[in-house]
């Protein structure tokens, strides 16, 4: 009998614990909510409209790509302020800003995020592309020497652009 007992009170406890752990993790907004929610963060909400908003742009409705950018540029804002200072989040807000045309505050959220983290691929080769639009080549070809090394995908995009044999949209 006292076997049951306390094999019922450790079970009560442990179902508990794990049921207020559980609830107590998911309300994150750092674009990982670990698996233990359904609740899309907002710069999980914000990469699903740029992803969305790129296919848009592929098929040249601008306008309707825009609406998605502004959007997941608003979302984005929300998660800086919640968590500040995530390099993914601050490369995502410079590419919504210069997506929509704004390539001063693009360029100031891709340098903060560089900040942080100086080597992200992303940053990298946004930040040049936005020096291509800008015509700032020769900074373009600094981010595409930073990635030099790097054997993804983001160089030899950059590095097409600068070219000139793919062009950027912006």
């Amino acid at each position: 009998m006292m076997i049951k007992k306390t094999s019922l009170i450790f079970f009560t406890v442990l179902f508990f614990s794990t049921n207020i752990f559980a609830a107590g993790s998911s309300d994150s907004d750092s674009g990982n909510n670990g698996g233990s929610s359904k609740i899309k963060s907002n710069y999980d909400k914000a990469v699903t409209l740029i992803k969305s908003a790129k296919k848009y742009e592929k098929k040249d409705k601008v306008e309707k790509a825009n609406k998605k950018y502004k959007k997941a540029l608003s979302l984005l804002i929300k998660s800086n302020k919640k968590v500040p200072n995530k390099a993914d989040t601050l490369n995502y807000l410079g590419f919504t800003t210069r997506k929509l045309g704004d390539y001063a505050g693009g360029e100031k959220y891709y340098l903060q995020g560089l900040a942080i983290e100086p080597r992200h691929n992303g940053i990298n080769e946004y930040l040049g592309e936005l020096y291509v639009v800008t015509n700032r080549i020769n900074l373009a070809k600094e981010r595409l020497k930073v990635l030099e090394n790097c054997n993804c995908e983001e160089y030899s995009e950059l590095k097409e652009i600068i070219a000139g044999t793919k062009k950027s949209k912006y």
